[in-house]
């Protein structure tokens, strides 16, 4: 069982969030992809149960329940992780990121040292400044124009997503299968996002296009980096950057999954996370 509550901040934002209800279970914070609303990955309850582990998620600001964060950063997601957990009273949890949610799942790392027992990122980008990364490389014709919108700012990127068309080329074919059927699940937070209007996949991208408020090189906890070798949604390469800036992450580069199969090795690195929560 899922519950929802909505949590008021004291700058007068609200966060829309969901809980497992499962206090006996050691909590893991969802950061959902982009664009998603932030319900906790129904195909990946049982695995989560067998591991002994509790979802946590929230719908990041202007997508779903949340309110806006105007000019968020990347960074600014420990914030809001950090006021539900005390809401909810945990104090240590781990953080599990897919897609655009991988960035967000480092800045929990990096920001709440004390209170991150691990975190997973899974098929995300590296920052635009990343050094000696090709960052354009390897996406696909809609992804370098969604990205490359991004980067020249809000009323370019608003004008682009206005009048782009989905390719479900973008994605492999073995990734297709997979929407249509083990991980339909996706395509229903994705719509009920799109469905929403663009303002929180705006917000999304500009935070990741932007200097992301953090440093990788501060991160201190165990990091496990997981990227589909052949992702056509986001360059692997981004992947193996990542797993080389933060410090001591383990890198596990499955080369024939694409953006979603690569969730397929999803209850490996649960179990990964709940090692290093136990220890």
């Amino acid at each position: 069982m899922t519950i929802e509550g909505d949590l008021a901040l004291p700058d007068g934002r609200t966060l829309h969030y969901y809980d497992s209800a499962t206090s006996e279970r050691i909590p893991v914070f969802w950061q959902c992809g982009t664009p998603n609303v932030g319900a906790p990955p129904e195909p990946l309850f049982a695995a989560a149960a067998a591991a002994g582990l509790r979802w946590i998620s929230y719908d990041r600001p202007a997508y779903g329940g949340s309110s806006p964060d105007p000019g968020r950063e990347v960074a600014s997601a420990a914030g809001d992780v950090a006021s539900i957990a005390d809401a909810l009273g945990v104090d240590r949890f781990a953080v599990f990121g897919h897609s655009g949610g991988g960035p967000h799942a480092l800045a929990c790392a990096a920001m709440l040292p004390d209170r991150v027992a691990g975190v997973v990122s899974v098929s995300a980008p590296a920052p635009h400044e990343a050094d000696g990364l090709d960052w354009f490389a390897g996406w696909s014709k809609n992804g370098t124009a969604e990205q490359r919108a991004a980067a020249a700012g809000r009323a370019e990127l608003a004008d682009y997503l206005a009048h782009a068309d989905f390719d479900m080329d973008d994605f492999t074919k073995a990734d297709q299968d997979a929407l249509g059927g083990r991980w339909a699940w996706i395509g229903q937070v994705a719509g009920e996002a799109i469905e929403a209007g663009p303002a929180g996949m705006i917000d999304d991208l500009l935070a990741a296009a932007r200097p992301w408020g953090f440093a990788l090189s501060s991160i201190r906890v165990p990091v496990l980096i997981m990227h589909g070798g052949s992702d056509r949604m986001v360059p692997s390469a981004h992947g193996e950057w990542l797993a080389a800036h933060c410090p001591g992450a383990e890198l596990r580069l499955p080369p024939d999954d694409g953006h979603i199969t690569v969730l397929d090795h999803a209850p490996a690195a649960l179990e990964w996370l709940r090692e290093r929560i136990s220890a």
